[in-house]
C-alpha cells in the first residue's frame, strides 16, 4: 500500500482501514463484511443483492434491503467521523448498489498484484536475484490469512480462496527462483513450515525433498518423502505423484553412488 496516501485498505491479513497510520476499522461484524465486499470490488458496483447474499445466504430476512442500506449508512458515518470523507467522495450510490471509490495505491492487494507482475517479468528475463527480491516484497504485504477478522459468506469465501491461491503461487515462484540460485540450505526451514501448513501440497513437499538432497542431507530427504507418502495414504488413499516417485529414486541413486 502506497505511503503517499493518507487512507489505505488492507485485506492481506485482517481487514484494516488505516488513516494517517492509525486504524479506523469497523468493529461491527456485518458492517465489516459489507466493507470487505466493497473493498475487494473497489471501483465496481456491488449490487444490493450481492450484499444480501453475502450476509444472509439463501435465507435473508424480510428487512434485508433496509438493513443493508443501514450498514452502508453506518460506513458513511464512520468514515465521515474518523476520516473526514464525505459519502460522495468514497461510498457512492450506483444503482443497483454501491461503489467504493479508491485511487491507485490505496489497496494492498493491488500492490501485491503489481509486484507479482513485476516479479514474473524479471523471471522471464532470467533476472533471478532481482525477481526474488520483488516477490519477497509482494509476500511481505501479507500479515496473515486474508480477511482473518471477517466471518465470510459465500462471496467472500470465494474471494479469500482466490487470494490464498495467489499467495501460494507467488510463494512457489519465489522458491523456484531461490532454488535456481542455489539457496537450498536457506530454504529448508521455510519449506518445513510450508509442508506443515499445506500438508497435501505435493509441490512444497517435492521442493523440501530436493532441497534436503542438494544440501547433502539425503537421509532426511528420504524421510521427507516417506512422511508425504504416509500423509497422502492416510488422508486420501493415494500414492505420491509419478514425479515425486522419480525424485525419490534419484535420491536413492545418489546414495548408492556415494
Amino acid at each position: 500500500m502506497s505511503q503517499t496516501h493518507q487512507l489505505g485498505f488492507r485485506v492481506l491479513g485482517p481487514l484494516e482501514v488505516v488513516h494517517h497510520g492509525a486504524s479506523c476499522t469497523p468493529t461491527a461484524p456485518k458492517v465489516r463484511s459489507v466493507l470487505a465486499l466493497l473493498v475487494l470490488r473497489a471501483n465496481h458496483v456491488v449490487d444490493t443483492g450481492s450484499i444480501i447474499e453475502e450476509l444472509w445466504g439463501e435465507n435473508p430476512p424480510r428487512s434485508a434491503v433496509t438493513t443493508a442500506q443501514t450498514y452502508i449508512y453506518h460506513l458513511r458515518r464512520l468514515f465521515l467521523r474518523d476520516v473526514g470523507k464525505r459519502a460522495d467522495e468514497l461510498f457512492l450510490t450506483r444503482p443497483p448498489g454501491y461503489t467504493l471509490r479508491l485511487a491507485p495505491g490505496q489497496l494492498d492487494v493491488e500492490e501485491f498484484e503489481e509486484l507479482t507482475r513485476r516479479g514474473r517479468r524479471l523471471l522471464s528475463e532470467k533476472r533471478l536475484a532481482e525477481a526474488v527480491l520483488v516477490l519477497r516484497r509482494a509476500l511481505d504485504l501479507w500479515r496473515g490469512p486474508a480477511l482473518a477478522n471477517v466471518s465470510p459468506g459465500p462471496l467472500l469465501e470465494s474471494s479469500i480462496a482466490h487470494l490464498e491461491e495467489q499467495r501460494i503461487q507467488v510463494t512457489q515462484l519465489r522458491i523456484e527462483a531461490d532454488m535456481q540460485l542455489g539457496h537450498h540450505h536457506d530454504l529448508i526451514a521455510e519449506l518445513r513450515s510450508l509442508v506443515a501448513r499445506y500438508p497435501l501440497n505435493e509441490w512444497f513437499h517435492g521442493k523440501l525433498i530436493l532441497a534436503l538432497s542438494r544440501a547433502g542431507r539425503r537421509g532426511e530427504s528420504l524421510q521427507a518423502y516417506q512422511a508425504l507418502r504416509h500423509i497422502l495414504d492416510r488422508e486420501l488413499g493415494l500414492a505420491p505423484s509419478p514425479e515425486l516417485q522419480s525424485l525419490q529414486r534419484d535420491v536413492l541413486a545418489l546414495g548408492a553412488q556415494a
